[in-house]
């Protein structure tokens, strides 16, 4: 298995943890576009967005992903608004399994609440911020080669879960007639 794993979704869903330990497992690089976006601009993400705006974020977003799919060997996180592009979702592709991690609202709100680095939910009702958000989303979210429910799982079980269907090269599942593997919380 030569290929890069691409992982996708919603904040909170658990991309940077899960991306960590996939590489070190898989003996790949694991890259996080937003940990390189805030060296870049030596500025933390809700900084960037508060000094020039989410369309500048977006901008340096897809000129950093561009970068790093050209690599081979690595596990990417992403941010959770990086697919909404067409063309970051291109970039991402090549070469590369995408893997959707997704949660349910009320688990994303939990994990996300006590953190003030999430510069899309600092609003009165951050859970209905969220459903509007994963809404908004779901066409590009779904677009993943691998969906895998993280609500109820730990890291070293969606890890597990990811290494065996993208590991061994296995077929993914016929779920919906797509030849998408969607892993639910009922395994």
């Amino acid at each position: 298995m030569n290929k890069n794993i691409v992982l996708i979704g919603f904040m909170g869903t658990g991309k940077s943890e899960v991306g960590k330990e996939l590489a070190e497992k898989l003996g790949y690089e694991f890259i996080d576009t937003d940990e390189i976006i805030e060296k870049k601009e030596m500025l933390k993400i809700p900084e960037i967005f508060d000094k020039y705006g989410e369309s500048y974020f977006r901008k340096i977003e897809s000129e950093i992903i561009k970068e790093v799919s050209k690599k081979d060997r690595v596990v990417i996180s992403t941010g959770g608004g990086a697919v909404i592009k067409h063309e970051n979702r291109e970039n991402l592709r090549r070469n590369s399994v995408m893997v959707c991690l997704t949660a349910s609202p009320e688990v994303i709100h939990e994990r996300t609440r006590k953190y003030n680095s999430r510069p899309l939910l600092k609003i009165g009702d951050p859970l209905m911020r969220i459903k509007e958000l994963l809404n908004e989303r779901q066409e590009y979210y779904s677009q993943a080669d691998i969906t895998l429910d993280t609500s109820d799982k730990s890291t070293a079980d969606i890890v597990n879960i990811i290494h065996e269907r993208v590991g061994t090269g296995r077929p993914a599942d016929k779920h919906e007639g797509k030849g998408r593997l969607v892993v639910n919380n009922n395994g």
